[in-house]
């Protein structure tokens, strides 16, 4: 019901880093310029309108794979990894409501527990600040009367001459365990392409005129290698009391809101 979908441009076409006077070099993140999207619930979340073609599943092509949003994947990953432990936190029922909501409708309120409330928020959305006009992809876990599920949800409000193939906004719940199975297999893909990868550099050297640290490579795919352990183990120290209170303030009528949509059950 989910997946993690990518594919990376082959060391030759990746474009190398440095400034102007300074020497060309790739780093292991450097090296995982590529492509990538979401599948889930039948929508291809990050794929944009009238773009060639990906290449088939398991080939590694060019540009060919513009499809979809480009960047480097390590991004896309660590930013999966970040959200883990926050979204792995089942949301109490009553607040479920809050984290399934729009900010753009939430008050004005300016305290400490308004803004644990809406840090607590924003860490299940999924970090794509760094790409234009990006969708909004939310994600929160509920565990009630014996099922186990994970809600995603995306917004995207088109701009830029940037559009998506999936609707404009959207919500799929599916069992827990289908996203944790996603996160798993979407790091092993990902670290068995750059182990191959690194090992070939290894035995051929860097591109011409293209430095890289050989040594440092190898210690970071063996660092990155322990990353998702970590994000699994890492525990959250949620103040529930004051994100419910918080959750009030930012949820409390104000002037110009519709009210009560969105409203915490008290």
């Amino acid at each position: 019901m989910i997946n993690f979908r990518f594919g990376l441009l082959p060391v030759e076409e990746i474009q190398p880093w440095g400034g102007v006077g300074e020497s060309p070099r790739l780093s292991w993140f450097g090296l995982t310029d590529g492509w990538y999207c979401v599948d889930v619930g039948g929508h291809e979340l990050l794929r944009y309108v009238d773009r060639a073609p990906h290449p088939p599943d398991g080939e590694q092509g060019g540009r060919a794979a513009s499809s979809y949003v480009d960047y480097f994947v390590v991004r896309f990953w660590e930013d999966i990894l970040e959200m883990v432990p926050r979204v792995m936190e089942p949301v109490p029922e009553d607040l479920v409501a809050f984290v399934s909501g729009d900010e753009t409708h939430w008050a004005s309120a300016d305290t400490s527990e308004a803004e644990e409330a809406a840090d607590w928020h924003n860490h299940h959305h999924l970090d794509m600040g760094h790409l234009r006009n990006p969708s909004e992809l939310r994600w929160w876990r509920t565990v009630a009367d014996g099922e186990d599920v994970m809600t995603v949800s995306w917004q995207h409000e088109p701009g830029g001459g940037i559009e998506f193939t999936a609707p404009a906004k959207g919500r799929v719940t599916l069992p827990t365990a289908s996203f944790v199975a996603a996160v798993t297999e979407l790091d092993r893909a990902l670290l068995a392409v750059m182990e191959q990868r690194v090992t070939e550099l290894e035995a051929v050297g860097p591109p011409p005129g293209v430095h890289i640290d050989l040594r440092h490579l190898r210690h970071e795919q063996r660092d990155r290698a322990t990353w998702l352990q970590r994000a699994w183990g890492r525990a959250c120290d949620t103040d529930w009391d004051a994100v419910r209170a918080g959750a009030r303030e930012l949820l409390r009528p104000h002037r110009g809101s519709a009210g009560g949509s969105d409203r915490m059950e008290e």
